[in-house]
C-alpha cells in the first residue's frame, strides 16, 4: 500500500508505517531519555556523569529532529478517524492529550538546551557538531531551567502514562481499534479479531 495514505488491514484503519516507526522510535527514546536523566541527576560529580550528560543531551537533541519530522508528517498525513462512537468528550480528551504530548516533547529539550546554555556546558552533538549556546552563562538562571527541565519530564511521564491506559481501555474495555492501529506490525493476528 501506498505509505503516503492511511492504510486498511482488515476494516481497521492504519496509521501509516513511518507514523508508526516515528511513533514508537520516540517513546523508546523518551523512556531512555527519562531513565537516563534521573539516574544521571543522582550522580556524584565525575567523568562518568559528564559522559552520561553527553548522551542525554545527544539523545535530546536527536529526539528533538525526530519531533520535527514527526510534526511535519502529521500536518502532511491525516491520522485515521476516532471511532464514532467516542463521545465528544473523549475526542477532547484524546486532542489535549495528543497536544500535550507534542508541545512537552517539543518544550523539554529546548529547555534542556536553555539549562545547558545557561549552566555554561555547551551542546555537541555525537562530538561533532557544536551546538550554539542560546543563552549566556548564569548559574541562577540555570538551576531555575534545571527545575523547569525536570518539572517538564514529570508532566511528559504523567501524560505518556495516561496515553498508555488510555489505549489500554480502548483496547480491552471499548474493544475498538484505537490501539490496534499504531501497533508496529498491522500482520498481527490479532488484528483479525
Amino acid at each position: 500500500m501506498d505509505s503516503i495514505q492511511t492504510t486498511e488491514f482488515e476494516g481497521v484503519t492504519q496509521y501509516t508505517g513511518t507514523a508508526k516507526a516515528l511513533h514508537w522510535l520516540m517513546a523508546l527514546l523518551i523512556i531512555g531519555l527519562f531513565a537516563l536523566g534521573q539516574y544521571m541527576s543522582d550522580l556524584s560529580m565525575s567523568p562518568r556523569k559528564l559522559l552520561l550528560y553527553s548522551w542525554h543531551k545527544w539523545a535530546g537533541v536527536t529526539a528533538f529532529f525526530l519531533l520535527l519530522v514527526r510534526i511535519g508528517w502529521r500536518v502532511t498525513h491525516q491520522p485515521p478517524a476516532l471511532p464514532e462512537q467516542m463521545s465528544k468528550q473523549q475526542r477532547l480528551a484524546s486532542h489535549i492529550g495528543h497536544a500535550l504530548l507534542y508541545l512537552l516533547m517539543l518544550a523539554i529539550p529546548i529547555s534542556g538546551w536553555l539549562m545547558s546554555s545557561a549552566k555554561g556546558y555547551q551542546t555537541v552533538w555525537f562530538g561533532m557538531l557544536p551546538i550554539p549556546d542560546m543563552l549566556g552563562k548564569d548559574k541562577q538562571l540555570g538551576d531555575a531551567l534545571a527545575e523547569l527541565h525536570g518539572a517538564l519530564n514529570s508532566l511528559l511521564m504523567f501524560i505518556v502514562v495516561v496515553h498508555v491506559l488510555a489505549a489500554l481501555k480502548h483496547h480491552f474495555i471499548d474493544r475498538d481499534h484505537v490501539l490496534r492501529r499504531m501497533l508496529p506490525s498491522s500482520k498481527d493476528s490479532s488484528l483479525a479479531q
